[in-house]
């Protein structure tokens, strides 16, 4: 069962017994303990000592063409040395010739194969493999020493046969026949079979070792093995150990187990039965008496891999063992010293890679980026600067029910892990876009984001083509005050296209209809109105603006485009918040809501007028300066390509959706890093990469958003809507007459004494 070479140690033995097997010989040959010199002593110093020293010492397995010449060499320079040629007969000239002629064919091969090795012609280099192979069989010091004992024994001793007999008895007990070796190797076997006590049961033996933590065994029974069976290892270079078997990765002289130690798991288990077994091999454990205790148990069920090369500080390779449940977005975890860091699996591919001599293991390598450390106190992950050691586990963290909570924003798919809105006022005034494809779930988000704005008391003004925020915010909305005032300024922006004036500028009604806009988001930001939200259509409003000079009365006219509402909506907010001085709380007062923001703020490239994309530089402007004051955006797009570069590389928070365009994939890499914007395309409706400022995460992470009615059950019922009050501002019938006769004023040319300057 065992083809191991002894031990050094045991060679020494051998060696010492087996000179004085020929001392004996010696004694009962010549009467000496001591072989005499001369040619009656050339069988022991010259043959057999070189043997046996070649043998059991210097070269006992494999013979390389330089130690063949090693051997060689010496045993012609011998031969030469009691040569008598001239006095021999027939038969001792045959002998000698015979031993001279095998050493120095082997010697003249050795020296081939030595100087044809590094060969550039493909003929001498397969020509000296074979004299390598060759002289690796035919030199050893047996072969090479066995036809000088021969030649000895018939040349110096065939004339006296008690000599004969002894000294040809000794050379055949330790030379060709090696009865010594044959007697520990059977004793070796014997051993083998005893050394188990039932119903331990041995396996197979360790055929090499994947450091740290994994062992290759080479398996030498028919039984099936399965992932997670204990085994016991006997290891003659450390300390006896217990292992767990991971699979089967390849055949040599029998199928290879690969097992890891559970050390490197980080359990310790009593093993003092391992000792037992035979040096270097496995056995499965009797479960009765090497229970492996419930924590490690507990691991088995989880683990699905092992930590990988070229894992880095941030992203985590690992070879999958078992693909049960592994998908994208699911959180694994493995430790960093003593601490167990989550990582979401982002990327896997397939990978190959020789395990032991030529067979090669194909299997699939998963990807992941690091998360953190759960602190369940605050609900949130903490950052760890460090990696995983090599090939230790990595375990899947097992399915949970999520139970939504107020703070929370989603969840990591799979689990109870949850993600929140770090600070909601970053959020506003540090800018944030929700990006991604139609009908996967933005707007259902942007309303819950609008929702927890609410609560916190900020203002919004949504700027909505899709007239669906009107509905799904029905309990924060004042819909009759807000269309009261809507119908009004819709009125003054018709009548601007009658409104021709000297001044380009003064034609029209944009300036009226501005004016009317900032009156109303003014009193709309007074402390004691009791609405939060405000929602236009810019698309809603027919407002002219003259743009051209006028000619016998008449003039061109133009309606203004939703980028340039936008415009004049963003604009305003700004000029209020300004009046109402820095935002020394840093808290956020009034948040822009772009709903189809490849509309309302269009790159340049994508505008449909030159006044769109001055109207989108004004909005841009605005937004940069409005931080300081309160002001802040939350812009949602399903054309990432198409918004304005100038607001989008302002948004410090990100949640970005499912997306297919190179565009929207290249941008998003510059935030989330390639890895998660590979991912975009595979996520599923109601998924998300979020990462950002508001965060409750350092890292880009994948996570479940929120259901609309669960989010709904559980924040309404700690933020109720507020009542919302009819809300007049003041005298606003004198403020709308007061429009009114500018524009009258301006039609005929006429100044109005009644207005005020």
């Amino acid at each position: 069962m065992s083809n191991s070479p002894m031990k050094q140690s045991t060679r020494v033995w051998l060696l010492l017994i087996n000179i004085g097997i020929l001392s004996l010989g010696s004694f009962l040959a010549f009467g000496s303990w001591i072989p005499p010199l001369g040619d009656k002593g050339f069988w022991f110093y010259a043959a057999v000592l070189s043997l046996l020293l070649g043998s059991h010492l210097i070269t006992p397995f494999y013979h390389k063409p330089v130690d063949v010449i090693a051997y060689t060499v010496p045993a012609i320079i011998a031969l030469f040395i009691i040569n008598k040629w001239t006095v021999w007969g027939a038969g001792d000239k045959l002998f000698f010739g015979f031993a001279v002629f095998y050493s120095c064919t082997l010697a003249i091969s050795s020296f081939i194969a030595i100087l044809t090795k590094d060969s550039q012609n493909t003929n001498l280099r397969q020509t000296s493999n074979i004299l390598r192979v060759a002289v690796d069989f035919l030199g050893s010091p047996k072969a090479i020493y066995s036809p000088v004992i021969l030649f000895s024994l018939y040349t110096f001793h065939r004339g006296a046969s008690k000599e004969l007999l002894w000294v040809g008895l000794a050379w055949a007990l330790t030379v060709p026949l090696t009865p010594l070796e044959g007697l520990l190797k059977l004793a070796s076997k014997i051993k083998e079979l005893f050394a188990f006590n039932l119903p331990t049961e041995l396996i197979g033996k360790v055929a090499a070792y994947q450091t740290p933590g994994l062992l290759l065994i080479r398996q030498t029974t028919e039984q099936k093995m399965a992932f997670g069976q204990m085994l016991l290892i006997n290891d003659p270079y450390a300390t006896s150990r217990m292992g767990v078997v991971l699979d089967y990765v390849g055949r040599d002289e029998g199928m290879l187990i690969r097992a890891i130690d559970i050390t490197s798991l980080g359990y310790e288990q009593d093993v003092g039965s391992a000792k037992t077994l035979p040096e270097g091999f496995a056995a499965l454990a009797n479960m009765q008496t090497e229970q492996p205790d419930e924590n490690l148990q507990v691991m088995l069920q989880n683990l699905v891999g092992i930590v990988a090369p070229e894992t880095s500080i941030d992203r985590l390779y690992f070879e999958v063992i078992r693909e049960k449940n592994i998908e994208e977005g699911k959180l694994v975890e493995a430790s960093v010293g003593m601490k167990k860091v989550l990582y979401q699996i982002v990327a896997g591919l397939t990978k190959e890679e020789i395990v032991h001599q030529k067979n090669t293991f194909g299997y699939a390598r998963a990807q992941a980026q690091k998360v953190g450390v759960w602190d369940d106190a605050k609900k949130k992950f903490k950052a760890v600067k460090w990696l995983p050691r090599l090939n230790s586990p990595v375990q899947l963290k097992s399915e949970e029910e999520y139970d939504l909570e107020i703070d929370s924003i989603g969840h990591f798919p799979g689990t109870s892990y949850s993600v929140s809105v770090k600070n909601i006022h970053e959020l506003v005034t540090h800018n944030t876009a929700i990006l991604g494809i139609l009908g996967i779930g933005k707007s259902m988000l942007s309303f819950e984001l609008v929702e927890r704005m609410l609560a916190a008391d900020i203002k919004v003004i949504c700027l909505d083509l899709t007239d669906e925020y009107p509905d799904e915010l029905s309990d924060y909305y004042d819909q009759a005050t807000e269309d009261k005032f809507i119908e009004e300024v819709k009125k003054i922006g018709k009548k601007g296209k009658e409104n021709v004036a000297w001044n380009v500028e003064e034609g029209g009604a944009v300036g009226a209809f501005s004016d009317a806009i900032e009156k109303h988001i003014e009193d709309f930001m007074k402390p004691e109105c009791p609405r939060n939200l405000m929602i236009f259509n810019p698309s809603d409003f027919e407002v002219w603006k003259q743009d051209s000079k006028q000619f016998q009365g008449k003039a061109s006219m133009q309606s203004i485009t939703p980028t340039e509402v936008t415009q004049i909506i963003t604009e305003a907010a700004l000029r209020i918040v300004q009046k109402q001085g820095r935002s020394k709380d840093k808290k956020a007062r009034v948040c822009m809501v772009y709903e189809e923001a490849h509309s309302l703020v269009p790159e340049w490239n994508a505008v449909a007028t030159e006044g769109d994309r001055a109207a989108t530089n004004g909005t841009a402007r605005a937004i940069l300066q409005g931080r300081k004051f309160g002001l802040g955006c939350l812009l949602v797009t399903q054309r990432t390509a198409s918004v304005t570069k100038t607001i989008l590389n302002q948004c410090n928070t990100l949640f970005a959706m499912r997306a297919f365009d190179d565009t929207s994939k290249e941008f998003l890499s510059n935030y989330l890093g390639s890895d998660y914007a590979s991912v975009l395309p595979s996520l599923r409706e109601r998924e998300a990469v979020l990462f950002g400022k508001a965060s409750s995460c350092e890292n880009p992470v994948l996570i479940r958003l929120n259901d609309r009615d669960k989010f709904l059950a559980v924040f309404r019922a700690a933020h109720p809507p507020p009542e919302l009050p009819t809300y007049v501002p003041d005298e606003p019938v004198e403020e709308e007459t007061e429009e009114v006769e500018k524009v009258e004023a301006q039609d005929t040319g006429q100044t109005n004494d009644d207005v005020p300057f």
